[in-house]
């Protein structure tokens, strides 16, 4: 495993990030188990989780899951740079966005405090890692979210603070406010990001890098689309591609020829699509790591292959003629 700082800080973490998001889900809880060790016996050490992942009947069913395997011991916890989020209402059977009751959901100081302290519960663990905002929050001044997080540093219980799915102005308003209290502000951004999905280039990725934070793309096949959709179509394999981003993907013609455009590049060179899609990320200026999601062992196996995948300029190339960036802002948008 390669391992890189995470952003502007002295962290070291793997440039694969292990996701939790199918655990409690798609994958039991005794699989979990065996993909997390099997993930640091790879030398993945990078674990991102959320309290809201986990079956709608029971959220924060997959931290739950991770407390489990780090109270096995063997030093697992002891071993992991933990990364968990929050912001959405943890209430059973509620939409993920929706409170149920005022103040149970988004970035005040009072959820901030109740989410940290039901996720510790969960994760069995006396402090996170990384803690991180999955969304923003457009009423709560950063005056007042800083000011719960210095708490939470102080008491010992997160180490640092970043962000998921924030623009560019938020970034830059956080970590603005931040500097002007001296304090150290986030370190890194998850993002939608990945070789079909590139808008991130225009202002997520350079006010990361402005601010020094990592930048954590999710999502790196999206959704399957970029991990030999077309071929398991015809396969009748692959039941990623039958929904989200992936299926709307598909349907449209433009995009559909894309993916063939890949296919049809990547055969030729022999080389296997999500394993392309994932080393891809690993050559983008700002990126820390992409976060997989692995279902099954296999899985875990293809990602590991990634690391050491080396792409030739010429191949570099042509992935941009295929999936063309929007450009830098402000010339992607103005003359």
């Amino acid at each position: 495993m390669k391992y890189t700082q995470l952003g502007r800080t002295g962290l070291q973490v793997s440039r694969l990030v292990l996701g939790t998001m199918n655990f409690g889900g798609e994958t039991d809880e005794a699989g979990s188990h065996a993909l997390m060790d099997a993930a640091l016996d790879a030398g993945i050490n990078f674990f991102d989780t959320a309290d809201i992942y986990g079956v709608d009947e029971e959220k924060g069913r997959t931290e739950k899951i991770l407390g489990a395997w780090f109270a096995k011991g063997g030093d697992r916890r002891d071993k992991v740079v933990l990364a968990t989020k929050m912001y959405g209402d943890m209430t059973q059977g509620k939409e993920w966005s929706t409170p149920s009751w005022p103040n149970h959901s988004k970035l005040s100081a009072v959820n901030i405090r109740r989410s940290v302290e039901a996720s510790l519960r969960r994760l069995g663990t006396d402090h996170i890692d990384i803690y991180q905002f999955h969304h923003v929050d457009r009423a709560t001044p950063f005056e007042e979210i800083w000011q719960a997080i210095d708490v939470l540093i102080t008491q010992g219980k997160i180490l640092y603070t970043g962000t998921s799915n924030f623009p560019g102005y938020k970034i830059a308003q956080a970590n603005e406010t931040a500097a002007r209290t001296g304090r150290l502000g986030l370190v890194s951004e998850q993002c939608l990001y990945n070789l079909a999905e590139r808008r991130a280039e225009m202002e997520v990725i350079p006010a990361a890098q402005e601010y020094g934070l990592g930048v954590i793309p999710w999502s790196p096949l999206h959704q399957g689309l970029l991990g030999g959709a077309l071929r398991k179509e015809r396969e009748g394999t692959g039941s990623r591609t039958k929904s989200g981003r992936s299926a709307a993907g598909l349907a449209d013609p433009a995009v559909r020829a894309q993916v063939q455009a890949y296919e049809d590049l990547l055969a030729k060179h022999d080389l296997d699509p999500g394993e392309v899609a994932l080393a891809w990320l690993l050559t983008r200026p700002g990126v820390t790591g992409p976060i997989v999601g692995p279902r099954t062992p296999a899985h875990l196996e293809s990602a590991l292959r990634a690391v050491e995948l080396e792409l030739s300029e010429e191949l570099l190339g042509a992935l941009d003629e295929i999936f063309p960036g929007p450009g830098p802002s402000p010339e992607a948008f103005a003359w």
